[in-house]
C-alpha cells in the first residue's frame, strides 16, 4: 500500500499533469459539514421552516424604540405575510454615546406584539446576561458580527436551548464562519441558521460588501440554511431590494430586512431601513425571483 500523502507534498502532488486539485480530506468543523450530515437541515421554528421549500422572510426595526413602533410593525408584518419579526432589545453600537436598546423592557414588548399579531421574534443577544432574557422571551437568538468569536458566548449558545440565527463577522472567512456554528453544534445545539450580512472590504460606497459568493459556497460545504442580510450590506436602503433579489437567485433560504414606520426618525439604522411601502414592494419583487428558481415566500 502507498503511504498516505503527507501535508508537506501537497504542493508537490498538485504541480503533476494528472493533479486537477488537491482538496483536503480532513474539515475543521464535523457536526455542521456535509461530511457528517450529507442532507439539507431544516430548522423549524414553531410553524416556520428554514431550509425548507420556502423562503423565509424577517423583517423589523433595526431597534425597539417604543410600543407604539413596535405594535404598528408587528401589524404590518403580519398584513404582508412577514412570519418573523427582527427587533433589537440590546443593541451594540460603536459608539459608547448611541442608543444601546431598550434591553428587557424591549424584549417584553417584543413578546407582545407575538401574542398579538402571531409573528415570532428573532433578537440579539450581547452577552451571557442578556443570553437568559433573550432565551427566555425570542424565538430565535441571534448573534451578531460583532459576538461570531466571542467563543464563551458560543459555548452559552450552544447550551441556551433556542435556535441561533449566527451572523458572518464582518472579517470572517467562511471557514471562520464555519468554525464559530461548530462551537455552538459541539456543545448541544445544531438548530443554527448561518447569516451573511456583508464583509468590510477597501469598497467605501457600500456599508459592507454582501458576499453574494457565500451562499452557494456554504450551502456546498454545510447543511446548515443560509440567510443574507442586504440591510446591513448596502447601508442605504435603496440598493436593499436588488441585493435581496441576487440572494434568493443565488439560492439563500431567507433574508433579514431592517423595516421602520418612519426611517428618517429611526434611532438605529435609518438610513438602510425600508419604509412600509418599499417592503411590500420587496414582497411582491422577492416573491417573483423565489418562483423563478422554483420556491416560495
Amino acid at each position: 500500500m502507498r503511504d498516505a500523502v503527507k501535508p508537506g507534498r501537497v504542493s508537490q502532488v498538485g504541480a503533476t499533469e494528472t493533479a486537477e486539485a488537491v482538496v483536503s480530506a480532513r474539515k475543521p468543523y464535523k457536526l455542521v459539514s456535509r461530511d457528517f450530515h450529507p442532507d439539507d437541515s431544516v430548522i423549524q421554528v414553531g410553524p416556520v421552516a428554514f431550509g425548507g421549500d420556502k423562503v423565509i422572510v424577517m423583517s423589523g426595526p433595526c431597534a425597539v424604540e417604543s410600543r407604539e413602533q413596535l405594535m404598528m410593525t408587528a401589524e404590518f408584518m403580519q398584513r404582508v405575510g412577514v412570519p418573523v419579526m427582527r427587533g433589537g432589545a440590546y443593541k451594540p453600537r460603536t459608539s459608547p454615546y448611541s442608543f444601546q436598546g431598550m434591553r428587557l423592557d424591549g424584549l417584553k414588548m417584543l413578546a407582545e406584539a407575538r401574542e398579538r399579531y402571531g409573528v415570532l421574534i428573532v433578537t440579539e443577544a450581547v452577552d451571557h446576561e442578556s443570553l437568559a432574557n433573550v432565551a427566555e422571551w425570542a424565538d430565535i437568538v441571534q448573534i451578531g458580527a460583532r459576538n461570531m468569536q466571542n467563543f464563551e458566548l458560543l459555548k452559552a449558545v450552544g447550551q441556551c436551548g433556542r435556535p441561533v440565527l449566527l451572523k458572518r463577522g464582518m472579517a470572517a472567512t467562511i471557514d471562520e464562519w464555519l468554525l464559530a456554528a461548530e462551537y455552538i453544534a459541539a456543545h448541544g445545539n445544531l438548530n443554527i441558521i448561518l447569516c451573511e450580512r456583508g464583509i468590510r472590504t477597501y469598497e467605501t460606497k457600500t456599508r459592507n460588501t454582501l458576499d453574494i459568493s457565500a451562499v452557494p459556497v456554504v450551502k456546498q460545504l454545510s447543511h446548515l440554511p443560509v440567510v443574507i442580510d442586504p440591510s446591513h450590506a448596502a447601508g442605504q436602503w435603496q440598493w436593499v431590494l436588488p441585493l435581496a433579489r441576487a440572494g434568493v437567485a443565488a439560492g439563500a433560504d431567507g433574508l433579514i430586512i431592517e423595516t421602520h414606520p418612519n426611517p428618517a426618525e429611526a434611532l438605529s439604522d435609518g438610513p438602510q431601513s425600508l419604509n412600509f411601502r418599499h417592503m411590500e414592494e420587496l414582497m411582491e419583487e422577492v416573491g417573483r425571483v423565489a418562483r423563478a428558481v422554483g420556491r416560495t415566500l
